[in-house]
């Protein structure tokens, strides 16, 4: 499969291996230029790509990137991808780190809502609650009971289903946390949110999650 992955920090470059050792055609990009990834390439055979080439041919783009720098990706970051792409979004709002954003914080957007208005593309959320080093790690069999259940979260079902069959791939269970309106349900300081269990833990989880921003992420 083709995909493509913006940003490379903790999560993208974790990602970028374990995609790359499973076979998987991968473009990588960051805010710095690929100039910057040579390293990165070397060990994954990744290519490194500008941003606006990374989700070229696309059927996976994988957009991890800090919130406050979602609005600066290029217009078009989705042109040239393959028509029904699916668009991973692993991102979290941290108001010390991102700055207020009214809209999250006043309107009642979650997260990746927000994301989707500035893409112009539904996303799936996945892996924001996730240990990037797991992904390196903890990936086990179907069926080991040590296996780890990662929230999946999107209103698009083509879409959520293709990335359910990606991290089932790399070694993980999935629990379908709902619509993007619902995935409060795994943002940051709720009970699933770097939960490093199995399915019916992350089921509970989800469960017992409020609405209810927490103090400590608001501006």
């Amino acid at each position: 499969m083709k995909i493509g992955i913006i940003g490379a920090g903790n999560i993208g470059g974790n990602l970028t291996r374990r995609l790359t050792a499973l076979g998987h055609d991968v473009s990588v990009a960051n805010s710095r230029g690929p100039e910057t990834l040579t390293a990165l390439a070397e060990e994954t055979g990744a290519t490194p790509v500008r941003v606006e080439e990374a989700a070229r041919g696309a059927e996976i783009v994988v957009v991890t990137v800090p919130l406050k720098a979602v609005p600066d990706l290029p217009s078009g970051l989705l042109d040239g991808a393959a028509d029904d792409v699916a668009v991973i979004d692993t991102g979290n709002y941290y108001p010390q780190r991102d700055g207020r954003i009214d809209a999250v914080e006043d309107d009642g957007l979650t997260e990746s809502r927000w994301t989707e208005g500035h893409l112009g593309h539904p996303v799936i959320k996945a892996f924001n609650g996730t240990y990037a080093q797991d992904i390196l790690d903890r990936h086990r069999p179907a069926g080991d009971p040590g296996r780890l259940a990662l929230p999946v979260a999107g209103d698009d079902g083509a879409a959520k289903a293709k990335v359910r069959a990606l991290i089932e791939e790399l070694g993980f269970d999935t629990v379908d946390s709902g619509g993007i309106d619902d995935s409060w349900r795994q943002q940051p300081d709720t009970p699933v949110y770097g939960l490093q269990e199995g399915v019916e833990a992350v089921t509970k989880a989800l469960a017992e999650a409020s609405p209810e921003r927490p103090a400590a992420f608001r501006a």
